[in-house]
């Protein structure tokens, strides 16, 4: 069964782990909100059951799971069927685009984040949202990935590979924040600048 597969089927289940975890959940949130535009228009890529964009006010929605994009729907967020290769959006129709624990599970990041250039407004903001493979968190979710349906066809990475593959898409002045330092953390925490020490690291770039 593939990861779309397991969405598609799963989606309540998934949904409800935010429910369970509020700590990750508003830690990772808090992150977000510190590069996520205000009062401009985005979209959420792959935006699964729609929590995060929900919170954070984005526009539209994409992803490939239909059972998904209709939680994000009931959430009120207009969502289309598509993979982040091959976007059903015209040139230059965003201000900014989000893509949070997407990248484990592209099938080919390059042309995603072209893609993602190509949807943006010429200045536009890419932000992603993304476990750290180095960090302590994403070497528990690689060991454990197996014995999870969600993350079994993961391929997690580190800010600075995807750093790289930003540039070769054309995407500048990058910003890192950083969250969840610690797995036993019992309140939300304010997000660090810079990567290194947190699971959960926020990516910012800009379209050149």
């Amino acid at each position: 069964m593939d990861s779309i597969q397991v969405y598609n089927q799963k989606s309540d289940e998934y949904d409800r782990w935010f429910d369970e975890h509020p700590v990750f959940f508003e830690s990772e949130l808090k992150a977000l909100k510190k590069v996520v535009p205000l009062n401009k228009f985005g979209v959420e890529i792959g935006i699964g059951t729609g929590r995060f964009a929900e919170k954070l006010a984005v526009d539209r929605g994409l992803d490939p799971s239909e059972s998904m994009a209709n939680i994000a729907e009931s959430r009120g967020i207009k969502t289309l069927i598509g993979k982040a290769e091959e976007m059903p959006f015209n040139e230059n129709s965003f201000d900014y685009a989000v893509m949070i624990t997407v990248d484990c599970f592209l099938e080919n990041i390059p042309k995603a984040f072209q893609e993602v250039k190509r949807i943006l407004k010429p200045g536009g903001v890419f932000i992603i949202g993304m476990i750290n493979k180095n960090s302590v968190l994403g070497q528990t979710y690689q060991k454990r990935k197996h014995s999870n349906p969600f993350y079994r066809h993961a391929t997690f990475h580190s800010p600075e590979e995807l750093t790289v593959i930003l540039e070769d898409a054309g995407f500048k002045s990058f910003e890192y924040w950083q969250t969840l330092i610690t797995a036993s953390e019992t309140t939300p925490k304010e997000p660090e600048r810079g990567y290194g020490k947190g699971g959960f690291v926020v990516l910012k770039a800009v379209s050149g």
